[in-house]
């Protein structure tokens, strides 16, 4: 459930930058989606061409922007200016219940350096930080070993699995704030 809605961009870990996504990411969005290995637990857009899948993508997370429903952003690495992925809060309907996502997705090339950890706990604190929900989700493809990694080094715990959700089936790794809270350790004055 959303507590309140506040979303920015600018977020900063120790490697990666955010911003939000402008028609201009289509193009170098297009290699992920030419990554059959990187798209294989992904349904949206299946069937499309990579260009068409990308466009679609980029627009959508646009829109969702001006609609108040978050959107992922582009991940910048901080040393080179490359542009790495994905990463974001999402709003989703999950059983008629409105959770808040974090989804990521990272281009071949920045697999396997630890970016999608990094983001995915940058927008989980940017959530309890600011407020927003009382806990956070991943809605992960139960083959998807990587992606399942990535939730648990996040703080998640699997919370449900084999939830109908967009005409298949997913596992959902869950973060309360108070798990998250215990997880952090007591703040510091």
């Amino acid at each position: 459930m959303i507590l309140k809605y506040v979303y920015s961009d600018g977020l900063e870990s120790k490697n990666l930058r955010t911003r939000f996504l402008t028609t201009d990411d289509i193009a170098p969005w297009i290699k992920f989606f030419e990554d059959t290995e990187g798209t294989k637990y992904l349904h949206v857009g299946a069937g499309l061409p990579p260009a068409e899948r990308a466009a679609e993508w980029i627009n959508f997370s646009m829109k969702r922007y001006a609609e108040k429903s978050f959107g992922v952003q582009a991940l910048i690495e901080k040393e080179t200016g490359a542009f790495v992925g994905l990463c974001g809060l999402i709003t989703q309907d999950l059983n008629g219940v409105q959770e808040v996502e974090i989804g990521y997705h990272l281009l071949k090339e920045h697999r396997g350096k630890g970016y999608a950890t990094e983001a995915a706990q940058m927008f989980r604190d940017y959530a309890f930080e600011n407020n927003i929900t009382d806990s956070v989700i991943s809605i992960i493809n139960p083959e998807n070993e990587a992606s399942k990694s990535v939730a648990r080094r996040n703080g998640m715990q699997l919370s449900a699995s084999n939830v109908p959700f967009r005409n298949h089936t997913y596992n959902v790794f869950r973060i309360t704030r108070n798990e998250w809270e215990i997880q952090r350790g007591p703040a510091i004055l």
